[in-house]
């Protein structure tokens, strides 16, 4: 990918403006044409893998998304193909919108392209050609979706077609049916779980936010535009700290595939004037996470990104995953409906939360414990909230980071009994410098887990009840990748190699953890001392306060 020259005057921090932003688009376009049908109508990129909705569907995606990527770029000539490929797709060629299918999902992404360029593509289409898209749009209305953020794609169709009074009373129905759906699901302080349960991932901003925010922006609704739009600048509030010193966003969730996608919500408070960041902050953080995948090989020879993190990665995708489904990072450059003398691309970069001092936040609505040091950048997530219906590494792993990916080898876990499971997760609290939770574990026990965080340290206690006595129990920390250092001691109940056994109906195990890139850190042993008695432990930071905690069945004390 060919990008202008750095600008380390205007973005000292990652040398990207608009322009880079702008190239980065017209690459990314470039570089899909050639797998376009005859008739411009579906998308097969390269690759082995189908999603489970089939190879038509992923073609329809493949459209879908790049078409949104066109459209926030807004240009004439991309939108000039994009316009027969609608003409063909609407004429027979793409799979009806049915319940619960994925061409509902991208029947979303190609009514916001339409709404966002009525002038450039819509009004110069055919009359029969906008009959025949809006009949196939129409569809989306009454089509079952999942009940998670899949009940806004109806929203976003349906604002696109009473704009253009398709079905008004049918558009204005689905817009009210799924926008009072999502508010099952709002759990305050600017957060949703996508769907029932406790699901917090990236999908608050991709998506939760994303829609409603858009369609209260489009729509011109004051009321909607204060309602959602408060929400979403509290949630950017946290979501600012998701990011690493390098641009790295949290490696949590589902779909992280679509990568700078995580970018949308801070465009979206700055197109909406509904955020708490400096434009300089908001710049640098997004451009932050361009440039971290851009520099890592998401982009591969062809210009085509794959289907991973960096490069390819399996470990990450899910079912529905096919060859286009990353270019939901077109996501990403919602900055660009923003005009060029906006502030947020000509004031001069910020640092991020990370780089600008250690922090440890509390994450009331999702129970997570953010831990960041100014040193390394790397910022740390305790997870004592999230958890999907089955255990998944990417939800139930008890700590994650920007620099780290969950292991095969069970990282920040606790395994009962050889078991890692991590299932009904129960928030117990988080507050000043501490998070605790219960969730079910192995062998029948109960796992009652609480955090102490300062600096790059964390003091990790779990107190293991209602295993059988001798049960094996072990506790792991971080994987190391290249560059960082994981570190994980005993410090009660555990031996050297961080195994115990349950001596009663209940046992207290407590360990020492870092992840730190730094390469003069005091050895982690002299950084706190703790002492524990039953299901009662001391934490004395050497350089700072007494901590005491304890956990029982009522669930945990820290003072």
């Amino acid at each position: 990918m060919q990008l202008p020259p750095a600008d380390r005057t205007t973005s000292p921090f990652t040398g990207y403006t608009r322009a880079h932003w702008e190239a980065a688009a017209d690459s990314l376009l470039t570089a899909v044409e050639p797998y376009a049908s005859e008739d411009r109508a579906l998308y097969h990129l390269p690759g082995d893998r189908t999603s489970w909705s089939g190879r038509l569907s992923d073609g329809l995606e493949g459209y879908a998304r790049t078409l949104l990527l066109a459209a926030f770029r807004r240009d004439d000539k991309a939108l000039e193909r994009y316009a027969d490929g609608l003409a063909a797709g609407v004429s027979g060629v793409w799979p009806r919108i049915e319940d619960r299918s994925q061409p509902l999902v991208e029947a979303a992404s190609i009514a916001l392209a339409l709404r966002l360029t009525r002038d450039l593509l819509w009004d110069r289409l055919d009359d029969g050609v906008r009959q025949r898209a809006a009949a196939w749009l129409g569809d989306a209305l009454t089509a079952e979706a999942w009940p998670c953020n899949w009940e806004l794609f109806p929203v976003t169709v349906g604002g696109f077609l009473a704009e253009i009074d398709h079905e008004p009373d049918a558009s204005r129905a689905a817009i009210d049916r799924g926008l009072e759906r999502i508010e099952q699901w709002y759990v305050g302080d600017g957060w949703y779980t996508d769907g029932d349960g406790r699901k917090y991932d990236y999908y608050n901003g991709w998506a939760m936010h994303l829609y409603p925010v858009l369609h209260a922006w489009l729509e011109d609704d004051e009321r909607l535009l204060d309602l959602y739009g408060a929400r979403l600048e509290r949630h950017l509030s946290d979501y600012a700290r998701l990011f690493g010193g390098d641009g790295a966003p949290m490696h949590q969730g589902r779909s992280l595939t679509y990568r700078f996608a995580t970018t949308a919500p801070l465009w979206l408070g700055a197109l909406t004037g509904r955020t708490p960041l400096p434009p300089g902050e908001t710049r640098r953080l997004a451009s932050g996470a361009l440039r971290y995948f851009l520099d890592r090989g998401a982009v591969d020879d062809r210009g085509l990104l794959s289907l991973g993190w960096h490069g390819p990665d399996e470990s990450v995708l899910q079912g529905y995953s096919g060859p286009a489904s990353p270019y939901w990072a077109s996501k990403g450059f919602l900055g660009l409906l923003l005009p060029p003398d906006h502030e947020v691309w000509t004031a001069p970069e910020e640092p991020a939360a990370a780089e600008r001092a250690d922090f440890v936040t509390p994450v009331g609505p999702p129970n997570w414990l953010l831990q960041a040091t100014r040193s390394d950048g790397v910022v740390r997530l305790h997870n004592h909230g999230s958890e999907d219906v089955r255990y998944d590494p990417y939800y139930t792993r008890l700590a994650y980071s920007t620099v780290t990916t969950p292991a095969d080898s069970y990282d920040n876990s606790v395994l009962v009994a050889g078991d890692p499971g991590r299932t009904g997760i129960e928030p117990l609290g988080v507050g000043d410098g501490w998070v605790a939770s219960r969730h079910a574990a192995g062998g029948g026990a109960r796992v009652t887990s609480v955090v102490l965080a300062r600096g790059a340290v964390e003091v990790r206690a779990h107190l293991v009840v209602g295993a059988e006595p001798g049960t094996r129990v072990r506790v792991t920390g971080w994987s190391a990748p290249d560059g960082v250092r994981a570190e994980l001691l005993p410090a009660a109940g555990l031996d050297e190699d961080l195994t115990g056994v349950t001596t009663g109906d209940s046992t207290l195990f407590v360990a020492l953890a870092r992840l730190t890139a730094e390469t003069d850190a005091a050895p982690l042993a002299e950084t706190v001392t703790v002492t524990a008695s039953g299901a009662e432990f001391t934490a004395h930071w050497s350089e700072g306060p007494r901590v005491r905690v304890r956990l029982d069945g009522a669930g945990v004390t820290v003072d």
